[in-house]
Formats: structure tokens, sequence, C-alpha cells
């Protein structure tokens, strides 16, 4: 049976702030620590921000995706690897969290890492269970350009995963995500080499309940095995240009949700369908972002076979 998180001890050090939490509001970013922040990103590939999200937001939102995932497992076969679950929950509360998603500081990160006019395209969660293995090295997005003349050099940042633990990700036993520093710029034939060459430097991010990651999509990394009882649930919140289009995921946003939003949250949505609640529904747990849907988006760097 699962049990609830409970506190892991880890030899990690982050970097934290003063918490600025008052239980509704993200922990509140001044400028200089959003250019901190931003700056960080561009150079490493990813920046983490400690102590954000509220820990009550946190907790209602790992207690409605629990019985999701119980049905993703009962509905078929891990897509990820073996014993880890992709879950693409209903877009309403707790996850239609605007104070979450739409956060000004988040969204101030975001905006100057891929562009004023970005857009959300995804709200998701990966599970590793226990049972679950080391995943092959990869990124989540193939190149822009097909052509061969056309790989031969990386644009800046156009797509982000913003990525936050809904349990304590202290130790090596809850599996961790696993990121190759300043990969981000690579292109994928240098990337294919430096994995074939047994050259990629990993590096666990470990993460406390609240701390989140802002990172490009690009820069190589991998799942890591989750030896302990406890779901690792880790959501992912995807932002991109305004101009890129990921056909492997969206957010199907029901009527009544979309009316509720601010105006900045609807212009984050805006690409996105807007449906009938009634066609909504509850999660049944199908999905189709599985893994032959992530090999074709990583351009194979990914293998779909588990």
């Amino acid at each position: 049976r699962w049990r609830a998180s409970s506190p892991c001890m880890g030899n990690a050090a982050p970097r934290r702030y003063a918490s600025s939490l008052n239980g509704d509001r993200c922990r509140q970013l001044t400028p200089s620590q959003c250019a901190e922040h931003v700056a960080e990103a561009k150079r490493d590939g990813f920046t983490l921000l400690r102590d954000f999200i509220p820990q009550a937001k946190i907790t209602a939102i790992s207690d409605a995706i629990l019985p999701m995932l119980q049905r993703r497992v009962r509905a078929g076969s891990a897509e990820r690897g073996a014993s880890r679950w992709y879950v693409t929950p209903p877009f309403r509360m707790p996850f239609a969290d605007e104070a979450i998603f739409a956060d000004p500081g988040l969204l101030r990160i975001v905006e100057q890492l891929v562009g004023e006019d970005s857009v959300m395209c995804q709200w998701a969660s990966d599970t590793p269970l226990n049972g679950s293995e080391y995943q092959d090295i990869h990124r989540d997005t193939a190149p822009l350009f097909e052509a061969e003349t056309d790989r031969n050099t990386e644009p800046p940042m156009y797509q982000l995963g913003v990525n936050f633990p809904l349990c304590d990700v202290l130790v090596p036993e809850r599996g961790p995500l696993e990121v190759a520093r300043c990969t981000h710029r690579l292109t994928l034939d240098e990337s294919e080499r430096l994995k074939a060459e047994g050259n990629v430097a990993l590096e666990p991010v470990f993460m406390a309940r609240g701390d989140i990651i802002v990172r490009d999509v690009r820069g190589l990394h991998r799942g890591t095995p989750n030896s302990t009882n406890e779901p690792r649930v880790m959501v992912v919140i995807g932002y991109s240009r305004k101009w890129l289009r990921r056909p492997e995921v969206s957010v199907r946003v029901p009527e009544s949700v979309w009316e509720s939003l601010s105006p900045r949250s609807q212009q984050l949505l805006r690409f996105e369908p807007v449906l009938p609640d009634k066609d909504i529904g509850e999660y049944t747990g199908e999905e189709r972002y599985d893994a032959k849907a992530l090999e074709q988006a990583s351009a194979k760097s990914f293998k779909g076979e588990i």
C-alpha cells in the first residue's frame, strides 16, 4: 500500500532562500533573483527554485493524482521503462492552479528564456515505482530542422520543462532525475557522440517537496530507479515559444476552467483546445504520450523498447 510522504535525509546542501510562502502564493522572487535563475539556466541548461510551491498545494495535487496513477497502472503497460508511468490528469483544480503555472516570478523566468509571448502546452506527471530502472540518456525534443545542413548549430531555448516532485527526493533510492550540465546547446549529433563515447557527466538533482526545476528539454538527462515503496511523482509543466507546436502533448481545458482563468493564464493557454466540461470527464488511465511518441519527439534519443 502506498504511504504518505515521509522526510528523507540526504547529503545535498542546496541553495535555499528565506521562505515567503503564505499558503496561497508561491514564494515571491525579486527581479535580481529571477535574473540569477535566468543566467543559471542559460549557462547550465537548468535552474532550481527552492521552497517555491506551498506545501498545501503539493499535498492537494498529490492526493488528487495518486488515485489516477492507480488507474493508469491498471489500464496498461508502463511506457517510459519498467514500472514508470505517465499520467495526464484532467485540467481542473488542483492541477489547473494558476497560482503555480502563471506565478509572476516563474513567468518572468520563462519569458526571458522562451519569449514574452510564450505558451503553456503540457501538464502531466512521470512516476517511477519500485521495480523501475535507469532510462536511456536522452533529450526530450528533436532538432527544429531535419536537414543535415540545418543541424550544425542549436538555437537559443525554445522549449522548457518545469518539474516538481510531490514527495521529498533527497536520496538516490527515491529515483531522482539525473542531468548533464551544459548539454542543452549540443546538436543532436554531438549529443549522440557524447553518449556513444560514455562521456555524459550526469548528476542527480535532489529536490524537496516545494522545489521546482526549470530546464531546457534538450539537455541530456535520464530517470533513475525508485527502489522505495512510495511513488515518486514528478509533475511536468511545459512552456514553449509561441510558434512551436508539440503534437504529442496538449492541455484540454474545460470551458468552466477557461472562464475562471485570468487573462494572463488564458494567454498562456490560447492555443490549447477548450472543450465542454462533459467532454473532459474523469481520468480513465488511457494515455497517448507513450514510449513511441517520446521516441519520435526526442529524435530517437529515447528508445521505445522496455
